[in-house]
């Protein structure tokens, strides 16, 4: 298995990471072989450096650097949330055409990988924009309602939690589709067994930041994954539409 290679030039490589695949060793799995690190240091035959992270159920722009040097670098970007970030999210519910969600998170800790980490430690300050590109209405009845309802969002978070996007779009009662930890047990399971939908309905799919060595701005984008794509199309939303969606 190899990952696409989205843009790569001598300091950055940036690919297009596949839902379920953690982005490098984790306590979290022990028994995993498979790391998008390892991958892209084979395909391109150097030694990569994680920048940011993607939460394993998540597809979509992953950012390594070929340099500890550059790694600093971007970093410095990623920490003062100087690099913008668009998701492409399937959620429950109608939600408003647009909106900015300014919500404080508490860190979420794992039991093993962050055994160590300081759990008293202060809510941070988190902010998300979204925008609304469809809706659609089906004729089942999951839960007490009945049709079910869903919205296609693009997701523009402004700063960086911990699962920033899936506790966000829960709190305001619009959790993500494939979300086994905040969301909607009911939809996720309909989905999957109504339409066979496997994994979280969130894409990375674009990332724009300044190069750490022109310091020009680039954009490096991805279409939506190919698991989104087949359920949209099943919901009748154009192909042509959801391959552009980065372009919106």
């Amino acid at each position: 298995m190899t990952l696409p290679i989205l843009y790569q030039d001598d300091a950055i490589v940036a690919v297009d990471k596949s839902p379920g695949l953690l982005v490098h060793r984790s306590l979290i799995d022990k028994r995993e072989t498979r790391f998008a690190m390892q991958m892209v240091r084979d395909q391109i035959g150097q030694h990569v450096y994680p920048v940011h992270r993607l939460d394993r159920p998540t597809s979509g722009v992953l950012l390594f650097a070929l340099s500890s040097g550059i790694a600093r670098e971007l970093g410095v970007q990623f920490s003062e949330n100087q690099v913008q970030k668009r998701y492409t999210a399937i959620v429950r519910g109608y939600t408003d055409e647009s909106g900015f969600i300014d919500y404080a998170l508490k860190e979420e800790l794992d039991k093993i990988a962050d055994k160590l980490a300081d759990k008293n430690k202060d809510a941070q300050p988190a902010q998300t924009a979204y925008q609304r590109l469809a809706t659609f209405e089906l004729p089942f009845a999951v839960g007490r309602y009945a049709s079910a309802r869903y919205s296609l969002l693009s997701l523009s978070p402004k700063t960086g939690r911990k699962h920033q996007l899936r506790r966000h779009m829960a709190h305001i009662s619009h959790p993500i589709i494939g979300d086994t930890t905040h969301g909607d047990g009911k939809h996720n399971k309909f989905v999957r067994q109504q339409f066979h939908f496997q994994g979280l309905a969130l894409n990375a799919t674009s990332m724009s930041l300044h190069h750490p060595v022109t310091n020009k701005p680039i954009t490096i984008h991805t279409n939506v994954d190919d698991r989104m794509v087949k359920l949209l199309s099943l919901w009748d939303y154009p192909k042509q539409a959801i391959r552009k969606i980065w372009s919106i």
